[in-house]
């Protein structure tokens, strides 16, 4: 049985994933804060283990993913998910609390999830395996006044760069996947935010978040001689082509 880990897998793409995977036959590490939801989704798949830690938290990340390994007997991959998206404004606009947020779980929480996968699948046997992390098409072309979250996911994409480059000697692969305008509670949120400060706008484009998952899925299935490096899935009319 397959086996990957996925965090920020209480809510939006997250759980999207985590739910197709354990329809797929996975074993699902389903890591997240809050285990009340985890339980729930974990309900009715025996090959579901609840992981209720926080991603910025160094300790609790490792003995999460430790503690899956020894349920699991390996990590096969990891899709690192976890993100947040605060409040706008222009970068005067942004509150110091809200910049070290984004930092913390953006940027923070995907290296110690990356360190925590990476370590497990250099030591395994065989050894190996797949980080995939979840970046944004905000890494290439930012939204207006999100300068916590644009630096945050083009920071993701240096990272990506580098696990792959270094993942190499230990047949372990890094991958990408930029999504943009999935139908999720945060995309729905800038959604109501845009339409506040003009209601004359023009609704979001969105598309379903299943796709995203399929996404996700096509990437994790691929054998390890093979490596989607980067992807881009989005809303087929969202305004990223010619933006700006």
């Amino acid at each position: 049985m397959k086996t990957i880990i996925v965090t920020g897998a209480s809510s939006g793409i997250g759980r999207s994933v985590a739910e197709m995977f354990l329809e797929q036959g996975w074993r699902v590490g389903l890591l997240a804060r809050r285990k009340s939801v985890l339980d729930e989704i974990a309900a009715d798949h025996p090959q579901a283990i609840v992981l209720a830690a926080d991603v910025t938290d160094p300790l609790a990340v490792q003995e999460a993913f430790d503690s899956f390994v020894a349920q699991a007997g390996r990590l096969d991959v990891l899709f690192n998910n976890a993100g947040i998206f605060t409040a706008g404004g222009t970068i005067d606009e942004i509150a110091l609390e809200d910049w070290y947020a984004s930092v913390n779980v953006n940027l923070n929480g995907m290296f110690l999830a990356a360190r925590a996968g990476f370590a497990a699948m250099r030591r395994q046997t065989p050894q190996g395996g797949r980080i995939i992390n979840n970046g944004s098409i905000a890494a290439y072309v930012p939204r207006p006044n999100s300068a916590p979250y644009a630096a945050t996911k083009s920071a993701v994409t240096g990272l990506t760069r580098s696990l792959s480059l270094d993942g190499r000697a230990f047949n372990i692969a890094c991958g990408q996947i930029d999504i943009g305008n999935a139908r999720t509670p945060m995309v729905e949120e800038l959604g109501h935010r845009a339409l506040e400060q003009d209601p004359s706008a023009e609704p979001q484009q969105t598309m379903a978040v299943e796709d995203a998952a399929r996404s996700v899925l096509h990437m994790a299935d691929l054998p390890l001689e093979a490596n989607v490096q980067f992807m881009t899935v989005m809303a087929t009319r969202m305004p990223y082509i010619g933006r700006g």
